[in-house]
């Protein structure tokens, strides 16, 4: 649903009706609504959300609505959500909604926790790379107080939006491959290890090589449970990625990248080497 610019478009206010009114026939109704008696607080949601080529990812937050005694919150035709959006509040860049509005379940007369999801189809062009990385989380409510939502008297509609209620980061997925030879190698001999840093590209739906970041190349001693780092390398202008290290002990080698804010962290599986 795209939430807010189906009634930004009929009234100068931002509403719910993207929820249960197509924006052609949002195009018939007339006012501006009064601004309901809610608010917003306690916003929970996953620090950073990543995101692949094609599967949809949804990632689920609450929050706790606070409303006037005279809201109706399990009216029909009541409505809440949160979403995420990129820029500024009234003139965003591009914004994240869920399929359905959030479920609330009263804990008080005026009070109640509400949960939703956020979900995102890369494949439906949800995202493009430019996207990646900080995005700020608003909340709204829409109460069409009996109104035809087809037609309403938007003057007898309440909304209430809400900002600044936290931040989440929207990342491109990360692969990382790691393949150490030869296999077996004497003891003392050198190893080359090879890999490859990819993520995923939101406009082709592929994956392409992540050029210039600093990739650590790490050892597991076999039957340790801990890595460690050797040496920090970094990936050519395609991901790829090569260094060499002496053998020494049977173990696994792999690379670990830290990620940034565009790009989560990811690690290799190790590779096994048996030493002579």
């Amino acid at each position: 649903m795209r939430i807010r610019a189906t009634v930004a478009a009929v009234s100068g206010a931002l509403a719910l009706s993207a929820l249960v009114v197509p924006a052609a026939h949002a195009a018939t109704s007339s006012g501006t609504p009064y601004t309901l008696d809610a608010g917003f607080t306690g916003v929970t949601i996953a620090k950073a959300i990543k995101v692949g080529t094609t599967n949809e990812v949804s990632t689920k937050y609450t929050y706790t609505l606070t409303h006037g005694a005279g809201v109706d919150i399990t009216a029909k035709d009541f409505y809440t959500d949160a979403f995420l959006y990129r820029g500024s509040f009234d003139d965003p860049s591009a914004e994240l909604y869920g399929d359905d509005a959030a479920t609330c379940t009263a804990t008080s007369a005026t009070t109640a926790t509400c949960t939703g999801t956020i979900d995102i189809r890369p494949a439906g062009g949800d995202l493009t790379n430019a996207g990646a990385g900080s995005w700020k989380v608003a909340a709204e409510a829409i109460a069409f107080n009996g109104q035809d939502p087809n037609s309403p008297d938007m003057s007898k509609v309440g909304y209430k939006d809400q900002d600044g209620l936290g931040a989440t980061l929207v990342q491109r997925y990360s692969k990382l491959t790691a393949d150490a030879s030869p296999e077996p190698v004497y003891k003392g001999k050198t190893l080359t290890v090879t890999g490859k840093l990819s993520r995923a590209n939101w406009e082709d739906h592929l994956y392409h090589g992540y050029s210039g970041q600093p990739v650590k190349l790490q050892f597991r001693k076999a039957g340790t449970s801990t890595y460690t780092t050797v040496k920090t390398v970094y990936s050519d202008s395609t991901g790829n990625l090569k260094t060499t290290a002496t053998a020494s002990y049977d173990g696994y080698w792999r690379y670990s990248f830290a990620g940034t804010s565009t790009t989560p962290a990811v690690s290799a599986t190790g590779d096994y080497v048996d030493v002579k």
